[in-house]
Parts: structure tokens; C-alpha cells; sequence
């Protein structure tokens, strides 16, 4: 189907129209229903999909139809922050259930956050790909297209690094620093 510029430049004008009807309403509505650093993420992804799909919204019913769409983008983000907890959730069980290293059992939610942060970019992929996910680490292994024994070693020192920032603790070891030098005994 071949389109002509009246057609497209129509199209671009009756979504201004809208976006602009609808704007304000759907700043709050979505400001009712979600976090305010969140509001801006969902009345944008909500006029994308207006955009996106503008030629199947009724012409007096845009903005209940805005409504819908922005509930679904908020029941998305909802899911993605359960899952976000769900992770932190695992991540701090196997930190404190491990029995090479004991964490404290009152790790707050923020620390854990702040502790995963840290970490190294692959070690938060193979994290995330563990606990959310829920891949045992000849999965990872596939995923990151690497073999099961370097998938489960690299587990491991995940698990020990994500301890270590938690603890407190800065060692070689724990950091994966190769040790330089004579070991002391002493």
C-alpha cells in the first residue's frame, strides 16, 4: 500500500490533536496510580503506542482508549518491578545461605540494590540470569555461550563478589585481583 503525503501529514496532524487532548489526563491519571519517576516512562510509552496504533482508536474515544493502554503499561512496569524484587529476594537468600560466607540477615533491600549495582557488568548478567530468570548454569552456560564449568565458576564468584560488597570486605580474593607478590604467613 502506497501512501501519499496528504494521507501521512493527516495521520501526523490527528495525533497532535490527540496527544495534546489527552496529555494532561493521562499525567494524571497515571500520576494516581504509579511512582512519580515512573509517570513520564508510562505517558510516553502509552503515546507511543497511540502513534503506533492511531488508526485503530475511535475517533470520540481517545482518550478512555489512552486509559486502557496506559493501564496495561502500568500493569507491565508493575510486573517488571515484581520480578526486580523477586530477584533481590533470591539473590539476598543465596547470599545468606551459602555456607562458604555468612551475610547478615537484616541486608536492606537499598544495600542489596547498591551492592548489585557495583558489580561487574557480567557478574550482574549471570546474576540476574541465575536468580530471575531462574537458569541453572549449564543454561547460563548456553546463554552466554560459554561452557557449564566456567558458567557455575563464574556463578560462584558472583555470588562471593555480590557477599563481599555486601560485607564490606575488599580482598583480592573476593575482588578477583590476582595476588602479586610473596604470600606473608603472619
Amino acid at each position: 500500500m502506497i501512501s501519499d503525503g496528504s494521507s501521512a501529514e493527516a495521520r501526523s496532524e490527528r495525533f497532535e490533536r490527540v496527544a495534546t487532548a489527552v496529555y494532561e489526563p493521562l499525567q494524571r491519571y497515571v500520576r494516581r496510580r504509579a511512582p512519580w519517576d515512573v509517570v513520564d516512562d508510562v505517558v510516553a510509552d502509552t503515546l507511543l503506542v497511540l502513534w503506533r496504533r492511531l488508526d485503530d482508536v475511535i475517533e470520540t474515544n481517545e482518550l478512555a482508549w489512552c486509559y486502557g493502554v496506559a493501564r496495561r503499561v502500568l500493569a507491565n512496569h508493575h510486573r517488571s518491578v515484581g520480578r526486580h524484587r523477586r530477584l533481590l529476594d533470591r539473590i539476598t537468600l543465596a547470599s545468606c545461605t551459602a555456607p562458604e560466607t555468612s551475610v547478615p540477615g537484616d541486608v536492606a533491600p537499598g544495600a542489596l540494590r547498591d551492592a548489585f549495582k557495583r558489580l561487574p557488568a557480567i557478574d550482574r548478567e549471570v546474576l540476574a540470569l541465575w536468580a530471575w530468570e531462574g537458569l541453572e548454569p549449564r543454561d547460563i552456560a548456553t546463554v552466554l555461550d560459554v561452557s557449564a564449568n566456567a558458567a557455575a565458576i563464574r556463578l560462584h564468584r558472583a555470588k562471593r563478589r555480590l557477599r563481599s560488597q555486601l560485607d564490606g570486605r575488599k580482598n583480592s580474593v573476593v575482588t578477583g585481583q590476582p595476588h602479586v607478590g610473596p604470600r606473608e604467613n603472619g
